[in-house]
């Protein structure tokens, strides 16, 4: 059975942040994500790795081509999600469209952000985790090595990444809107990983009055808010502290809401209706949807400020054409490698059926020469017999042949047995 690759999953462009979320796999769970889609779909499943992010939850597979049409309803499935909820927003990419996609989500030109260089990380932690689950085989491997260094070469050759305008920028800009100069904002980040990081460095150049960090991990908490001069607290002090903040910028890896609406309301009718600008960067997300519906909250999401970024990528449109044409390039590279792996058993076949052939006539010549026969005429019968033996299934096959099949042999044999004055 033929093996092809291909790409299934859901992304910013094709799904809102309330169905991603819905759909969002915590590296910690890619492994036994891994291990129950191999279980599902059995040997017709090869290889596979999932690459999840706040954007995008993918699927990459080597498989039998029948794989594609089940693989919605195992990622609704292993999601606890209904089908039909997720099936107008998935897309599908086979064999070269998945080359190529691959290689587009690698150098950025499928982020919400043009040229964000976050995604290659992301992606090789994604094999990473596949190679530490044993889903990756020759295929894959490949597959995602290339990707990486087309990555590399687009980044390197073109402007793709210049002047890009981030999320951790956007939110500032938001911020901003809202209070003017943040010179006497105080600014709460919960979590502290590298979104927040990149965050809290952007705003911190704004010299906000206060900064604090919050994160489950103390020691995490201590470490980012070392670099900035800024407070800690712990998650459990959110509800008394909350108030305290006009900015508040969220990005964990928790499966539930950390600011729900009851708490956000007590905040607000401490501060006596001042404004909380609130900033909701993770998938799932931390920040109760709700609480965007309450008077003086400003409630982002990532996708808000994804929208934003995207009016930044004008000056960038040129560069996306360059590396578009290098894309192109390697995925017509690695298409002609997949083909050439798919004369490998042919190629093995052959070759096991040229030593069978050998062997019996070395052990056929052997047993001549232990009988007294002459060295000169066994070595005439071997060369013979060889001969006759490796021409035996083409001239068979030319002679059974009629018609159109006859003449593309006819057309074959003389390429695969050039003639002496052929081959000089």
């Amino acid at each position: 059975m033929s093996v092809d690759v291909l790409t299934f999953g859901l992304n910013h462009r094709s799904a809102p942040v309330s169905v991603r979320e819905r759909v969002a796999m915590p590296v910690d769970l890619l492994r036994p994500a891994l291990a129950g889609l191999r279980a599902a779909f059995g040997g017709a499943l090869r290889e596979a790795a999932i690459l999840s992010t706040c954007n995008r939850t993918e699927v990459y597979c080597a498989a039998e081509p029948h794989v594609a049409e089940h693989l919605p309803a195992w990622l609704a499935d292993v999601n606890h999600v209904q089908a039909m909820d997720l099936q107008p927003h998935v897309y599908q990419h086979l064999q070269e469209g998945a080359v190529r996609h691959a290689f587009r989500v690698a150098s950025g030109l499928d982020s919400m952000v043009l040229g964000e260089p976050q995604i290659l990380g992301q992606m090789k932690d994604a094999v990473r985790a596949a190679d530490e689950a044993g889903s990756l085989g020759t295929l894959l491997h490949q597959l995602f090595q290339r990707t990486f260094s087309v990555a590399k070469e687009v980044r390197s050759q073109t402007d793709i990444g210049a002047h890009s305008v981030s999320m951790a920028a956007a939110a500032v800009r938001l911020a901003e809107r809202v209070f003017g100069s943040l010179g006497e904002a105080r600014t709460l980040f919960i979590g502290a990983g590298e979104m927040i990081e990149l965050c809290a460095t952007h705003f911190a150049a704004q010299q906000p009055r206060e900064m604090v960090v919050a994160n489950r991990t103390v020691e995490r908490a201590e470490t980012l808010a070392n670099r900035f001069s800024a407070g800690t607290m712990r998650l459990a002090d959110l509800t008394e502290r909350l108030a305290e903040f006009d900015v508040i910028v969220s990005c964990t890896a928790s499966s539930l809401p950390i600011l729900g609406l009851g708490m956000v309301e007590q905040a607000t009718r401490l501060r006596r209706h001042r404004p909380m600008v609130m900033i909701d960067l993770a998938v799932p997300r931390d920040i109760e949807p709700q609480v965007g519906r309450l008077d003086d909250v400003y409630l982002y999401s990532v996708d808000d400020l994804g929208r934003m970024v995207q009016s930044g990528t004008d000056a960038r449109r040129a560069a996306m054409v360059q590396a578009e044409a290098i894309i192109e390039t390697r995925v017509q590279n690695f298409m002609q490698w997949m083909a050439a792996r798919t004369v490998v058993p042919v190629i093995q076949h052959l070759q096991q059926g040229a030593d069978e052939i050998r062997a019996a006539e070395l052990e056929r010549a052997r047993r001549l020469l232990a009988r007294g026969e002459s060295p000169e005429a066994v070595l005439e019968q071997l060369a013979h017999g060889l001969t006759q033996k490796y021409l035996h299934g083409p001239l068979a096959a030319l002679n059974r042949s009629e018609g159109a099949e006859r003449e593309q042999l006819l057309a074959v044999v003389p390429r695969l047995f050039p003639s002496r004055d052929t081959r000089r």
